[in-house]
Protein backbone atom coordinates (compact mmCIF):
# COMPACT_ATOMS: atom_id res chain seq x y z
CA UNK A 1 0.00 0.00 0.00
CA UNK A 2 1.50 3.34 -1.01
CA UNK A 3 1.96 5.97 1.68
CA UNK A 4 -0.40 8.94 1.80
CA UNK A 5 0.77 12.52 2.38
CA UNK A 6 -1.53 15.38 3.38
CA UNK A 7 -0.43 18.69 1.86
CA UNK A 8 -2.03 21.60 3.73
CA UNK A 9 -2.05 24.73 1.60
CA UNK A 10 -1.47 22.41 -1.33
CA UNK A 11 -3.13 24.60 -3.97
CA UNK A 12 -0.61 27.39 -3.48
CA UNK A 13 2.77 28.12 -5.06
CA UNK A 14 5.01 25.79 -3.06
CA UNK A 15 2.29 23.27 -2.21
CA UNK A 16 1.36 22.64 -5.85
CA UNK A 17 4.95 21.99 -6.88
CA UNK A 18 5.48 19.67 -3.91
CA UNK A 19 2.29 17.79 -4.79
CA UNK A 20 3.63 17.16 -8.31
CA UNK A 21 6.93 15.80 -7.01
CA UNK A 22 5.23 13.59 -4.40
CA UNK A 23 2.89 12.04 -6.96
CA UNK A 24 5.72 11.50 -9.42
CA UNK A 25 7.67 9.79 -6.60
CA UNK A 26 4.79 7.34 -6.08
CA UNK A 27 3.01 8.80 -3.05
CA UNK A 28 -0.73 9.24 -2.67
CA UNK A 29 -1.56 12.88 -1.90
CA UNK A 30 -4.51 14.64 -0.30
CA UNK A 31 -4.56 18.40 -0.98
CA UNK A 32 -6.35 20.73 1.44
CA UNK A 33 -6.55 24.51 1.16
CA UNK A 34 -8.90 27.31 2.20
CA UNK A 35 -8.16 29.13 -1.09
CA UNK A 36 -7.64 32.44 0.74
CA UNK A 37 -4.47 33.19 -1.20
CA UNK A 38 -4.91 31.23 -4.42
CA UNK A 39 -7.42 29.84 -6.89
CA UNK A 40 -7.64 26.44 -8.58
CA UNK A 41 -5.24 27.35 -11.41
CA UNK A 42 -2.25 25.54 -9.95
CA UNK A 43 -4.27 22.56 -8.69
CA UNK A 44 -5.62 22.07 -12.23
CA UNK A 45 -2.06 22.40 -13.50
CA UNK A 46 -0.93 19.67 -11.11
CA UNK A 47 -3.53 17.33 -12.61
CA UNK A 48 -2.25 18.03 -16.12
CA UNK A 49 1.42 17.54 -15.21
CA UNK A 50 0.80 14.29 -13.33
CA UNK A 51 -2.00 12.96 -15.52
CA UNK A 52 -4.04 12.42 -12.35
CA UNK A 53 -7.61 13.69 -12.35
CA UNK A 54 -8.44 11.88 -9.11
CA UNK A 55 -6.29 13.82 -6.63
CA UNK A 56 -8.44 14.33 -3.51
CA UNK A 57 -9.05 18.00 -2.74
CA UNK A 58 -10.65 19.36 0.43
CA UNK A 59 -11.54 23.03 0.82
CA UNK A 60 -11.08 23.84 4.50
CA UNK A 61 -9.47 26.17 7.00
CA UNK A 62 -6.84 24.61 9.24
CA UNK A 63 -7.73 27.06 12.00
CA UNK A 64 -10.92 24.98 12.40
CA UNK A 65 -9.93 22.00 14.58
CA UNK A 66 -13.17 20.12 13.88
CA UNK A 67 -12.51 20.35 10.15
CA UNK A 68 -8.93 19.13 10.63
CA UNK A 69 -10.12 16.18 12.70
CA UNK A 70 -12.72 15.28 10.06
CA UNK A 71 -9.97 15.27 7.46
CA UNK A 72 -7.85 12.88 9.56
CA UNK A 73 -10.94 10.74 10.18
CA UNK A 74 -11.60 10.51 6.45
CA UNK A 75 -8.10 9.53 5.30
CA UNK A 76 -5.26 7.44 6.64
CA UNK A 77 -2.49 10.03 6.82
CA UNK A 78 1.12 8.83 6.99
CA UNK A 79 2.74 12.25 6.79
CA UNK A 80 1.64 15.88 6.76
CA UNK A 81 3.43 18.72 5.00
CA UNK A 82 2.17 21.98 6.46
CA UNK A 83 2.13 25.03 4.18
CA UNK A 84 -1.13 26.63 5.31
CA UNK A 85 0.14 29.97 6.62
CA UNK A 86 0.24 33.65 5.76
CA UNK A 87 3.68 34.55 4.42
CA UNK A 88 4.14 38.25 3.59
CA UNK A 89 6.85 39.83 5.74
CA UNK A 90 5.63 43.40 5.24
CA UNK A 91 1.99 42.54 5.90
CA UNK A 92 2.96 40.71 9.09
CA UNK A 93 4.62 43.87 10.40
CA UNK A 94 1.41 45.81 9.71
CA UNK A 95 -0.98 43.08 10.93
CA UNK A 96 0.76 40.94 13.57
CA UNK A 97 -2.40 39.60 15.23
CA UNK A 98 -3.64 38.25 11.90
CA UNK A 99 -0.36 36.39 11.45
CA UNK A 100 -0.07 34.99 14.96
CA UNK A 101 -3.69 33.83 14.97
CA UNK A 102 -3.56 32.05 11.61
CA UNK A 103 -0.05 30.68 11.54
CA UNK A 104 0.01 29.32 15.09
CA UNK A 105 -3.53 27.97 15.40
CA UNK A 106 -3.43 26.19 12.04
CA UNK A 107 -0.21 24.38 12.96
CA UNK A 108 -1.38 23.55 16.48
CA UNK A 109 -4.49 21.98 14.99
CA UNK A 110 -2.44 19.84 12.59
CA UNK A 111 -0.29 18.59 15.47
CA UNK A 112 -3.32 17.94 17.67
CA UNK A 113 -5.00 15.90 14.95
CA UNK A 114 -1.78 14.03 14.18
CA UNK A 115 -1.36 13.22 17.87
CA UNK A 116 -4.91 12.07 18.50
CA UNK A 117 -5.00 9.94 15.35
CA UNK A 118 -2.12 7.76 16.44
CA UNK A 119 0.78 10.04 15.61
CA UNK A 120 2.36 10.64 12.24
CA UNK A 121 5.22 12.39 10.51
CA UNK A 122 4.99 16.18 10.32
CA UNK A 123 7.06 18.18 7.85
CA UNK A 124 6.98 21.87 8.69
CA UNK A 125 7.48 24.56 6.07
CA UNK A 126 9.90 26.85 7.89
CA UNK A 127 12.01 29.71 6.67
CA UNK A 128 15.46 31.27 6.70
CA UNK A 129 13.78 34.22 8.44
CA UNK A 130 14.30 32.30 11.71
CA UNK A 131 17.98 33.29 11.49
CA UNK A 132 17.10 37.00 11.59
CA UNK A 133 20.12 39.16 10.80
CA UNK A 134 22.81 36.47 11.07
CA UNK A 135 26.15 37.14 12.75
CA UNK A 136 28.04 34.82 10.40
CA UNK A 137 27.46 33.70 6.80
CA UNK A 138 26.59 31.30 5.35
CA UNK A 139 24.16 30.03 7.98
CA UNK A 140 24.16 26.41 9.07
CA UNK A 141 21.48 24.60 11.03
CA UNK A 142 23.65 25.22 14.11
CA UNK A 143 23.65 28.99 13.54
CA UNK A 144 21.87 30.72 16.43
CA UNK A 145 18.38 31.94 15.72
CA UNK A 146 18.34 35.69 16.15
CA UNK A 147 15.38 37.77 17.25
CA UNK A 148 12.95 37.66 14.37
CA UNK A 149 12.80 40.84 12.30
CA UNK A 150 9.08 40.36 11.57
CA UNK A 151 6.01 38.71 13.10
CA UNK A 152 6.05 36.32 10.13
CA UNK A 153 9.56 35.20 11.02
CA UNK A 154 8.57 34.91 14.65
CA UNK A 155 5.67 32.58 13.79
CA UNK A 156 8.16 30.31 12.04
CA UNK A 157 10.41 30.27 15.13
CA UNK A 158 7.47 29.57 17.44
CA UNK A 159 6.12 26.77 15.20
CA UNK A 160 9.55 25.14 15.11
CA UNK A 161 9.61 25.20 18.92
CA UNK A 162 6.09 23.79 19.10
CA UNK A 163 7.08 20.94 16.77
CA UNK A 164 10.26 20.21 18.74
CA UNK A 165 8.40 20.10 22.06
CA UNK A 166 5.48 18.07 20.66
CA UNK A 167 7.79 15.43 19.19
CA UNK A 168 9.50 15.15 22.56
CA UNK A 169 6.22 14.77 24.43
CA UNK A 170 4.07 12.55 22.20
CA UNK A 171 5.18 9.04 21.17
CA UNK A 172 4.68 8.30 17.48
CA UNK A 173 5.09 11.91 16.42
CA UNK A 174 8.17 12.75 14.36
CA UNK A 175 9.05 16.07 12.79
CA UNK A 176 11.31 17.75 10.27
CA UNK A 177 11.55 21.50 9.74
CA UNK A 178 12.80 22.60 6.33
CA UNK A 179 14.18 26.12 6.44
CA UNK A 180 13.65 27.52 2.95
CA UNK A 181 15.65 30.37 1.62
CA UNK A 182 14.02 32.23 -1.31
CA UNK A 183 11.87 30.00 -3.55
CA UNK A 184 11.45 31.42 -7.06
CA UNK A 185 10.51 30.31 -10.56
CA UNK A 186 7.88 27.97 -11.96
CA UNK A 187 7.51 24.42 -13.21
CA UNK A 188 9.29 23.92 -16.59
CA UNK A 189 5.91 22.96 -18.11
CA UNK A 190 4.63 26.50 -17.35
CA UNK A 191 1.46 24.82 -16.04
CA UNK A 192 2.03 25.90 -12.43
CA UNK A 193 3.86 28.79 -10.85
CA UNK A 194 3.55 31.68 -8.44
CA UNK A 195 0.14 33.35 -8.68
CA UNK A 196 -0.11 36.21 -6.18
CA UNK A 197 -3.40 37.94 -5.45
CA UNK A 198 -3.23 41.69 -5.78
CA UNK A 199 0.17 43.35 -5.48
CA UNK A 200 2.92 40.69 -5.23
CA UNK A 201 4.92 40.45 -2.01
CA UNK A 202 7.76 38.52 -3.60
CA UNK A 203 10.36 39.86 -5.98
CA UNK A 204 10.10 37.55 -9.00
CA UNK A 205 6.33 37.93 -9.60
CA UNK A 206 6.86 41.69 -9.43
CA UNK A 207 9.65 41.35 -12.01
CA UNK A 208 7.55 39.23 -14.38
CA UNK A 209 4.43 41.37 -13.95
CA UNK A 210 6.48 44.48 -14.74
CA UNK A 211 7.95 42.77 -17.80
CA UNK A 212 4.50 41.74 -19.09
CA UNK A 213 3.05 45.21 -18.49
CA UNK A 214 0.82 44.52 -15.47
CA UNK A 215 3.03 46.76 -13.34
CA UNK A 216 4.41 50.07 -14.46
CA UNK A 217 7.64 49.94 -12.50
CA UNK A 218 9.57 47.54 -10.26
CA UNK A 219 10.77 48.95 -6.93
CA UNK A 220 14.03 47.61 -5.52
CA UNK A 221 13.87 48.27 -1.79
CA UNK A 222 17.17 49.76 -0.68
CA UNK A 223 20.37 50.38 -2.62
CA UNK A 224 22.39 51.52 0.38
CA UNK A 225 23.03 48.16 2.05
CA UNK A 226 26.69 47.26 2.82
CA UNK A 227 26.91 44.90 -0.18
CA UNK A 228 28.81 45.10 -3.46
CA UNK A 229 25.96 46.75 -5.40
CA UNK A 230 24.06 48.17 -2.41
CA UNK A 231 21.11 45.74 -2.67
CA UNK A 232 20.23 42.81 -0.39
CA UNK A 233 21.86 39.42 -0.86
CA UNK A 234 19.63 36.35 -0.91
CA UNK A 235 19.81 32.62 -1.63
CA UNK A 236 17.31 32.14 -4.47
CA UNK A 237 16.31 28.50 -4.94
CA UNK A 238 14.34 27.07 -7.83
CA UNK A 239 10.85 26.00 -6.81
CA UNK A 240 11.23 22.53 -8.37
CA UNK A 241 14.50 21.93 -6.51
CA UNK A 242 12.78 23.06 -3.32
CA UNK A 243 9.80 20.78 -3.98
CA UNK A 244 12.07 17.77 -4.48
CA UNK A 245 13.64 18.38 -1.06
CA UNK A 246 10.25 17.60 0.48
CA UNK A 247 10.17 14.21 -1.22
CA UNK A 248 13.59 13.37 0.22
CA UNK A 249 12.49 14.53 3.68
CA UNK A 250 9.21 12.57 3.58
CA UNK A 251 11.08 9.47 2.44
CA UNK A 252 13.55 9.91 5.31
CA UNK A 253 10.68 10.00 7.80
CA UNK A 254 8.61 7.18 6.32
CA UNK A 255 11.59 4.87 5.78
CA UNK A 256 12.68 5.25 9.42
CA UNK A 257 15.99 6.89 8.49
CA UNK A 258 15.75 9.83 10.91
CA UNK A 259 18.61 9.97 13.41
CA UNK A 260 16.51 11.99 15.85
CA UNK A 261 12.76 12.44 16.19
CA UNK A 262 13.10 16.13 15.29
CA UNK A 263 15.46 17.32 12.57
CA UNK A 264 16.16 20.61 10.81
CA UNK A 265 17.55 21.18 7.31
CA UNK A 266 18.49 24.30 5.36
CA UNK A 267 17.08 24.19 1.83
CA UNK A 268 19.07 26.58 -0.32
CA UNK A 269 21.74 26.72 -3.00
CA UNK A 270 24.58 28.14 -0.94
CA UNK A 271 25.13 30.91 -3.49
CA UNK A 272 24.24 34.53 -2.64
CA UNK A 273 22.66 36.60 -5.41
CA UNK A 274 21.85 40.30 -5.01
CA UNK A 275 18.42 41.69 -5.80
CA UNK A 276 19.92 43.82 -8.56
CA UNK A 277 21.81 40.84 -9.98
CA UNK A 278 18.56 38.86 -10.12
CA UNK A 279 16.85 41.69 -12.01
CA UNK A 280 19.67 42.09 -14.53
CA UNK A 281 19.94 38.31 -15.00
CA UNK A 282 16.20 38.18 -15.77
CA UNK A 283 16.71 40.90 -18.40
CA UNK A 284 19.64 39.08 -19.96
CA UNK A 285 18.07 35.59 -20.02
CA UNK A 286 14.76 36.75 -21.45
CA UNK A 287 16.11 39.53 -23.70
CA UNK A 288 14.06 42.23 -21.99
CA UNK A 289 14.56 45.64 -20.47
CA UNK A 290 12.77 46.22 -17.17
CA UNK A 291 11.55 49.54 -15.85
CA UNK A 292 12.85 49.61 -12.28
CA UNK A 293 13.74 52.17 -9.62
CA UNK A 294 15.32 52.15 -6.19
CA UNK A 295 13.04 52.76 -3.22
CA UNK A 296 13.63 53.11 0.54
CA UNK A 297 14.45 50.02 2.55
CA UNK A 298 11.52 47.82 3.56
CA UNK A 299 10.70 47.00 7.20
CA UNK A 300 11.80 43.50 8.22
CA UNK A 301 14.39 42.94 5.47
CA UNK A 302 17.86 41.71 6.47
CA UNK A 303 21.00 42.78 4.62
CA UNK A 304 22.27 39.37 3.57
CA UNK A 305 21.51 35.71 4.15
CA UNK A 306 22.38 32.53 2.35
CA UNK A 307 22.54 28.87 3.26
CA UNK A 308 25.15 26.30 3.92
CA UNK A 309 23.15 23.35 2.50
CA UNK A 310 25.76 20.70 3.40
CA UNK A 311 23.56 18.89 5.93
CA UNK A 312 20.68 18.49 3.48
CA UNK A 313 23.12 17.40 0.79
CA UNK A 314 24.61 14.72 3.03
CA UNK A 315 21.69 13.51 5.17
CA UNK A 316 18.78 13.90 2.75
CA UNK A 317 20.78 13.12 -0.37
CA UNK A 318 19.26 16.24 -1.93
CA UNK A 319 21.00 19.03 -3.81
CA UNK A 320 19.82 22.11 -5.70
CA UNK A 321 20.46 21.56 -9.41
CA UNK A 322 18.76 24.23 -11.50
CA UNK A 323 20.57 27.46 -12.41
CA UNK A 324 19.24 30.95 -11.76
CA UNK A 325 19.03 31.41 -15.54
CA UNK A 326 16.84 28.31 -15.95
CA UNK A 327 14.66 29.45 -13.06
CA UNK A 328 14.10 32.96 -14.41
CA UNK A 329 13.36 31.60 -17.87
CA UNK A 330 10.67 29.33 -16.37
CA UNK A 331 9.21 32.22 -14.36
CA UNK A 332 8.86 34.29 -17.53
CA UNK A 333 7.28 31.36 -19.45
CA UNK A 334 4.71 31.03 -16.64
CA UNK A 335 3.88 34.76 -16.70
CA UNK A 336 3.43 34.69 -20.49
CA UNK A 337 1.15 31.67 -20.20
CA UNK A 338 -1.00 33.52 -17.64
CA UNK A 339 -1.26 36.44 -20.05
CA UNK A 340 -2.33 34.11 -22.88
CA UNK A 341 -5.00 32.55 -20.68
CA UNK A 342 -6.32 35.99 -19.73
CA UNK A 343 -6.82 36.79 -23.44
CA UNK A 344 -8.51 33.51 -24.31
Amino acid sequence: MSKRVLVSGGAGFIGSHVTVELIQAGYEVVVADDMSNCDLTCFEGVKKITGREDIPFVKMNFCDLDAVNRLFDGYRIDAVIHFAAFKAVGESVAEPIKYYTNNLSSFLNVLEAARTHGGCNVLFSSSATVYGEPEKLPVTEASPRQSATSPYGNTKQICEDILRDSVKAYPGLKGIALRYFNPIGAHPSALIGELPRGVPNNLVPFITQTAIGKRECLSIFGNDYPTEDGTCLRDYIDIVDLAKAHVYAVRRMLDGKMEQDYEIFNIGTGRPVSVLELVTTFEKVNHLKLNYKFAPRRAGDVTAIWADPTLANQKLGWKAERTVEETLSAAWAWEKRLAERAHE
